[in-house]
């Protein structure tokens, strides 16, 4: 199986807008730092959610979100969620080729993955992969 990997292929993206080197290397060294806490206010607005709502998505409980904000950097852990988060809008902005457009189709229930939102879906691993799976198959024309 594959592992999940977040687009490198353009210089310009998400993940760079929001300061981080899109690099796997210096994604893999951001991850063991812990990201700062404004990426996942930056990217909360991006998609068009509440930070509550990417939270529950990226399995941050609200009192931990709390003390994150105010400290100004997520756990290695919680850092990886949120850059998978981030890797799928990328994707996503690269197959729809407009960020709200993308942000939509990431919030919006799709019946290829059993009328759940992608955004929901990518609360793990596995669910990630199933998302840029379908990216994939809408980006080639493959019937979904």
């Amino acid at each position: 199986m594959d592992a999940f990997h977040p687009p490198t292929t353009r210089p310009q993206g998400v993940l760079h807008d929001l300061g981080l080197d899109p690099a796997p290397r210096e994604l893999i060294a951001a991850v063991k730092a812990g990201i700062d806490a404004r990426v996942f206010v930056d990217l909360a607005r991006r998609l068009g959610v509440s930070e509550a709502h990417l939270a529950e998505v990226a399995g941050i409980a609200p009192s931990t979100l709390t003390r994150r904000k105010r400290s100004g950097v997520l756990s290695p852990a919680e850092s990886e969620h949120v850059l998978r988060l981030a890797a799928l809008l990328e994707r996503a902005m690269h197959v729809f080729e407009d960020e709200r457009d993308a942000a939509d189709w990431l919030r919006t229930p799709n019946l290829a993955l059993g009328d759940a939102a992608p955004l929901a879906m990518a609360d793990t691993e596995f669910g990630a992969r199933e998302v840029d799976d379908l990216l994939g198959r809408i980006e080639y024309g493959v019937y979904s």
